[in-house]
């Protein structure tokens, strides 16, 4: 057996032993084992550092991502290098906003770019999000080109941006390929950090005042989950959204939930992720949530089969 071969399965046992002899135990005589039912119709577990996934559900399909585009924004505002502490000017857009775009923030005000990324983050600030990129070194295009440039060199096959707010659903990425920018991401202490920021109170100049933003994730403010990185998003057409890495069964865990029916199906599956890793269980999912999710896989499918004909 190759080492990194054999590398994968003691990786893969070393997490998933627990599980294993929990399903030995209580389902006796059935092969496999059954993974955590979920709400989610799109899902991605895997261990932090590892782009392996320990659970997959749809994880190679590519999909709307909302405000989950932002963990990528973030790092390419950290990549290029442009000073934190600079004051950036949130000017008027350029170009519509594919979606609602309302912000409180006052058009000509400043902020420094580091809490300008904090309210990105930890509160899907979509104004802001627009400001660093429209204040990129190489402008707003380029930022975008940045961020395509990035998710290839990650290996992030089924991703396509076309903004860094997430209000297009022209951006695309699977769960899988999340799990790559998620890892990419915890390398910056700054976006773990701002994204599991609780509370702040943003100070702006010209014409001075400040705003209070609170964290999108309710499980960034439980100290038991461990949370070290986190980002929600939302579209009509991608559903409710979370990418974390929290503590699970002892071990830092990606998770990442895509297209969920309302907003507490994304926290609802990750504690049922957290009770499968712990002991198997695979829980239930409500009736509407189980609905919503065979309603969206028959629309992927119908839309596959259709491609695939315009195609022949």
């Amino acid at each position: 057996m190759k080492r990194n071969t054999m590398a994968k399965v003691l990786l893969w046992l070393a997490f998933s032993l627990p599980v294993l002899v929990h399903a030995q135990q209580n389902d006796a005589g059935k092969a496999g084992v059954q993974g955590p039912n979920l709400a989610s119709v799109n899902v991605a577990v895997a261990v932090a550092g590892s782009n392996d996934l320990v659970f997959g559900k749809n994880a190679d399909r590519s999909v709307p991502i909302a405000s989950i585009t932002k963990v990528m924004t973030a790092l390419v505002v950290l990549e290029s290098g442009a000073p934190l502490n600079e004051w950036l000017v949130f000017q008027k857009r350029h170009t519509p906003a594919a979606a609602n775009a309302y912000s409180r923030i006052r058009i000509g005000s400043q902020m420094r770019r580091a809490d300008v990324l904090r309210i990105a983050l930890m509160s899907s600030e979509n104004f802001a999000a627009y400001t660093l990129a429209r204040s990129h070194p190489g402008g707003f295009d380029s930022f975008v080109e940045a961020m395509n440039a990035k998710a290839k060199a990650l290996g992030m096959m089924g991703t396509r941006f076309v903004d860094p707010t997430g209000l297009s659903v022209e951006n695309l990425s699977t769960a899988g390929d999340l799990v790559r920018l998620v890892n990419a991401a915890a390398d910056y202490p700054e976006i773990k950090e701002y994204s599991t920021t609780d509370y702040f109170r943003g100070q702006f100049r010209e014409p001075r005042y400040s705003l209070s933003f609170g964290n999108t994730n309710a499980l960034v403010h439980r100290e038991s989950w461990g949370v070290g990185l986190s980002k929600t998003g939302y579209l009509s057409e991608a559903g409710r959204c979370l990418v974390m890495i929290s503590q699970m069964n002892g071990k830092a865990v990606v998770t990442v939930l895509l297209d969920s029916l309302g907003t507490r199906s994304p926290m609802g599956d990750a504690g049922r992720i957290k009770r499968w890793l712990d002991t198997g269980a695979s829980g239930q999912v409500a009736k509407a949530a189980r609905q919503y999710a065979e309603e969206k896989n028959a629309a992927y499918d119908a839309k596959v089969r259709s491609t695939t004909a315009a195609l022949n």
